[in-house]
Order: C-alpha cells, then structure tokens, then sequence
C-alpha cells in the first residue's frame, strides 16, 4: 500500500492511497482459502471446491468485501503512522472504477479527506492567578427563609357564611368559561383554590372574587392576554360564571418548634441548621460557577490564536442555530437580539460556538497532559442518577443509555470537564475574596462568543443566547434520556 500526502492546508489533510492489484489478488487468494472449507457448491464434495471456481463464481463479491476492508484499515493506519488526531470523521473518496478494480485486476486508488486536531501548549494551570467570590449565609437570609415557610406553611380555616372574601383568602369555586355564549374545552373546574392577590389567573379574575361571600354567584368578565399560550383563547374576551362554595382565611404561623415539626425536623433550632446548611450549599456552587467562568475567560483569552478544525466549529453552530431560530420562532428570543438580522445573529453566535470549541480543545489538552479521564463507575453513577429524575421509567432510562454511545458521551463530557476544571484550580493561584450575597449571585454582563451566563438560583428557562453561553464546551450532539410525563393541563382562567 502506497501512501502519500496530497495536500495541507491548516488543519486540513488529504492523503492518496494506492493499493497495488497484486496486494489486492494477494489478499484474494487468501480470502478464498480462509473460506473454502465452509463452501459447499452442487456437484463438490463439501471443503473441496477448487478455489479456481470459486474465484471464478464469487471472486468479485468478495473482491467488494476486501475493499469495504481496506479503506478503513488504510485510513486508521494513515493516522497512526503519522500519529494524527482526527477532529472529526475522516471522509473517503474513491478514485478507481469498481469494474476496472474487481474485474480487470488493476490497482485500487483512494483519497483521504480529514480534519486533524491542532498542535499547541497548553497554559500551565499553575501560572493562573483566579479570584473565586465567597459569601457567609446571614442571619437575615435565614430569618428570611423562615417567614417565607411560615407563610407558605400556614393553614386555612372557613370564613363565617356571611363573611365576605378579601386579599389574601382563598375561595373555593366552581366555574364555566363562556366565550360568546358558549363554554369553550378547558374552561371549567369543580372546587378550584383562588388565592387572592397571588396573581396565579389571568389579570381581573381574581379581582372580582374580592367581596364575595359563600352562595355567591358571580360573573367573571376577563379578557384573555394576547400572547396567551393557547392561541384559540389569546386576546378574546370571556365570562366565567362563578359558583363561591366556601371562604377561607389563613391562619397565623408562628416561627417556633411546631412550624419546624410540621416541616420534619426535630425543633427550630434544627430548622435553621437545615436552612443554613441549605444556603452555605447554594453559596458553594455559585462561586464554583464564577470562579470557572473566570477559568475558562483566561484560558480563551490565553489560547485566542489557535486554528479551530473547521468541522467542529461548523457542527457547534448548527447545534446552536437551531436553539436561536427555536426561540425566535417562539417569541423568546433576548430583548439585544430581537431587532438584528439573521447574519448578525449568526456572527454572534458564530463566535460563541467558536469559543465553546476552543475551550473543549484546551480543556481535553490539559486533561490529557495529566491523564484525566472519566472511570466506568463515574459513569455508572451518571446513568443511575439520571435515571432517578424519571420514576417508574428507571430501566428504560438506562437501556436508553447502554444501546446510545451518543448518550454517554453527553454524560462523560461534563464530568471529565468538570474533572479537568478541578485539577487546574488545585493547581492555580486561587484567592478568596468576600462579597455579600447579591453580589455572589449577580449575573455579570453579557458578552457575546465571551462570557458563558453565571446560574442564577432561580430556575428559570434561560435565552437562547445565554442558555449558548453557559454550555461553553459541552461536546456538539448531546441525546436526551427519555422525557418525564407532561403535567395535567390547567384549567383556562389560570395563566399558562
């Protein structure tokens, strides 16, 4: 076999290989020994078939074999003898005429196309210098904790009769949606709990069940926001015709022992030892989160100039593209994004998933260096944990896993980066710096293909843009394990 080295531009190199006819009959001939004692043909006693007829019946199928044979033992022979990375899948193009090759014995040429990984020193974790933001779990933040489970702890006792409902009861009712008459699917509930004042139904339902008393019968004029999940309802108006069944007070809550009983724990002291323990946890992982963006701000900064393979940013924006046009298709797209074009976004998110690719190669290069990588039982684990957010579907969940390699990949790609990211602070200069809460949970300013968004403790759905950013080296495909059952739909006067 003949290998050479066509062209290298960059990253990218092709290779011809030329396969010489007399390798190729070599290859035959021992191929049709190999098989000739399992051949049976009529008129042969079996094993004994001359290998001339077999080569003369069934020469240019197993010829095809060879070469189905050949091109990926050459390919990976390639890479290795020249102790190349590929950085995405090589491609192959054959350049011979199959007829020529299999039936008139000439010699078998293709081209190797592949996108090889680029050679650099990494930083030397050791020269960082890192400033990781640090806050004590106050008083006040525990006290306030407390009011909040007080309050949301806290029991309802009916009003008398007579009694009419104010801000802050909960009035039970019955209700049937009306929309020019007639009742529309969704619009109607038995016994539903209106808390007033929580602003849980659409604006003016709750306002109108102010000054109610039980027996009441009450219409209920609304008209439904125009960006209302439910497209059929959005901006129409509607009458609910209201049955009041019962009003409810709520009832003092006292910060003492019973509220830490009612809540599983042995007394209150137990109580705010939970809660502070609770927020020290939540203090930890908010300045890991800001410590790493900082990591991962200087390594991109200290690694700007390296060649990024092509493909792997190609891949990394295509994943992120379909997120953006997702969520502009849906409306959720960031206020800075809505008025640019299309070639604008793509420039910014062009350069976002450039910087999530140099990342993961100077992330996987540290790694390498010290001979970081993710155990089976770290894997395991992973599988079992998120089999655990699906209960009742915990096989699936993890057949899921064992028959998807796409899948694992999607959970060891976070572990090892968050082992690298472990060895490189241990060996950083790493200062702690006191800050107060707001401060430890305050998103930084967004800049594009820069900064991934620092997590804030609230869960909520992140934009397209900074959902991209916070992901800044996860691998380009990650599979999902299957998704949990979809809450019973809300009745249509609750805000979607």
């Amino acid at each position: 076999m003949n290998v050479q080295e066509k062209s290298a531009e960059g990253l990218s190199r092709t290779f011809e290989v030329v396969v010489p006819a007399a390798d190729l009959q070599s290859r035959l001939t021992a191929k049709i020994e190999e098989i000739r004692p399992q051949v049976r043909l009529k008129g042969f006693r079996p094993g004994k078939v001359p290998a001339a007829h077999i080569r003369k019946m069934f020469g240019a199928s197993i010829m095809g074999d060879i070469l189905q044979e050949i091109v990926p033992e050459a390919t990976q022979q390639t890479l290795d003898s020249r102790k190349l990375r590929p950085a995405s899948q090589p491609s192959v193009e054959v350049k011979s005429d199959a007829e020529d090759v299999l039936k008139n014995g000439k010699d078998f040429a293709f081209e190797i196309n592949v996108e090889v990984m680029p050679e650099f020193k990494a930083t030397d974790p050791k020269t960082l210098k890192l400033e990781r933001p640090v806050a004590k779990v106050a008083d006040a933040q525990v006290n306030e904790a407390l009011e909040r489970l007080a309050k949301d702890s806290r029991s309802y006792e009916d009003k008398p009769k007579t009694a009419k409902s104010a801000k802050g009861d909960v009035v039970v009712i019955d209700f049937v949606g009306k929309i020019d008459g007639e009742a529309f699917p969704g619009g109607s509930a038995t016994d539903s709990r209106v808390a007033l004042g929580d602003g849980a139904f659409i604006p003016g339902f709750e306002d109108q069940l102010v000054g109610v008393k039980v027996g009441d019968d009450v219409e209920i004029k609304v008209t439904f926001p125009a960006d209302y999940g439910a497209a059929h309802l959005a901006g129409k108006d509607a009458v609910f015709e209201t049955k009041v069944k019962a009003i409810q007070a709520p009832q003092e809550s006292k910060i003492d022992d019973g509220l830490a009983e009612r809540l599983g724990l042995s007394d209150l002291d137990a109580l705010k030892d939970a809660l502070t323990k609770r927020f020290e946890q939540e203090h930890s992982q908010a300045s890991r989160m800001k410590l790493k963006r900082q990591l991962l701000d200087q390594l991109d900064e200290a690694h700007s100039d390296i060649d990024l393979p092509a493909r792997m940013v190609e891949i990394e924006f295509e994943n992120i593209w379909r997120e953006v046009m997702a969520a502009k298709e849906a409306g959720e797209l960031e206020d800075d994004d809505k008025d640019k074009s299309d070639d604008e976004l793509r420039a910014d998110y062009l350069g976002i998933a450039q910087r999530r690719v140099r990342l993961g190669l100077v992330l996987a290069e540290i790694g390498r260096g010290a001979n970081i990588d993710v155990t089976q039982e770290e894997l395991a684990r992973a599988v079992n944990q998120e089999a655990m957010r699906y209960p009742g579907q915990e096989r699936q969940v993890v057949e899921y896993f064992q028959n998807n390699a796409g899948a694992v990949q999607a959970l060891r790609a976070p572990i090892y980066e968050e082992k690298v990211v472990d060895y490189i602070i241990e060996l950083a200069e790493v200062k702690d710096v006191t800050v107060d809460r707001d401060t430890l949970f305050a998103e930084e300013d967004e800049a594009p293909a820069k900064k991934p968004a620092a997590k804030k403790p609230a869960a909520k759905k992140a934009p397209a843009k900074k959902a991209a950013e916070k992901a800044d080296d996860k691998p380009a495909a990650e599979k999902k394990a299957p998704a949990k059952k979809a809450p019973a739909k809300k009745a249509a006067a609750k805000k979607e």
